[in-house]
């Protein structure tokens, strides 16, 4: 029984950390799509203030989505170490501290977020600023939050290559996926250095972020539902499965 548990525990490592994944691409395209996209209107603070207050309950529920992708990419990040340190320990130590950095960054972002509606809603900055002032402050902070998730997500591109890496040196992962991640921090790195170098072509490099939406979906997929080969990962650990 206990041989059986040590050897199949790299598939209860792989899918949880596929579980995970599903969790943190569900909540983050909620959190962009149906929350964010839709109460914000770029350039437009009478409109934006009026999308928050009228639907605040949604705008809460953006944050709640963006706190449980955080915490959930933090044990996602464990996982993944977990799964690729037999490959080379130290680029998979690399990696993790690149993801958990780049959660870091998107979660003290989070109070750019949240600071938006603190404005519009907190007691006494009405009596400060005008109306027109508190919601252009609103609006800037809510800018300041998408400049800063382009922040964090150069960190995350520099994970990716180093990820896609390890998972097609792996032998126990595709290496197609492998090369999809790493396709995916080269786009998270293009499309943020574009955001802040060159904005003048962010809507140009737009349509090359269906790669990570298609790199990340299939290595979730692939966690959740074949996890790791067992026989090849005997072979690059030299144990019967031992984590």
């Amino acid at each position: 029984m206990t041989n059986r548990m040590i050897e199949t525990s790299p598939l209860v490592y792989a899918r949880a950390a596929g579980l995970l994944y599903l969790i943190i691409i569900v909540l983050g395209l909620f959190a962009e799509i149906f929350v964010r996209s839709s109460i914000i209107t770029p350039g437009d603070a009478t409109a934006t203030a009026g999308s928050i207050l009228g639907a605040e309950g949604l705008f809460r529920a953006g944050f709640l989505a963006d706190s449980i992708m955080l915490l959930s990419d933090v044990a996602l990040a464990v996982l993944l170490f977990t799964l690729l340190k037999p490959v080379n320990k130290t680029l998979a130590l690399v990696a993790l501290f690149f993801r958990l950095t780049q959660t870091a960054v998107i979660a003290v972002n989070l109070l750019n977020y949240y600071a938006a509606v603190l404005l519009l809603k907190g007691p006494g900055y009405a009596t400060i600023f005008g109306v027109a002032q508190l919601n252009s402050l609103s609006l800037l902070f809510l800018d300041l939050h998408s400049y800063g998730y382009d922040l964090g997500l150069i960190l995350f591109g520099v994970h990716c290559l180093i990820l896609g890496y390890l998972i097609a040196k792996s032998l126990y992962l595709p290496k197609a996926i492998g090369y999809l991640v790493m396709a995916a921090g080269v786009t998270y790195l293009i499309g943020s250095y574009t955001r802040f170098l060159f904005p003048d072509f962010v809507g140009a490099v737009s349509p090359i972020y269906v790669v990570p939406i298609v790199s990340e979906l299939s290595l979730c997929l692939w966690l959740l539902i074949k996890g790791v080969d067992l026989e090849r990962w005997r072979e690059v650990t030299g144990s019967a499965g031992v984590v």
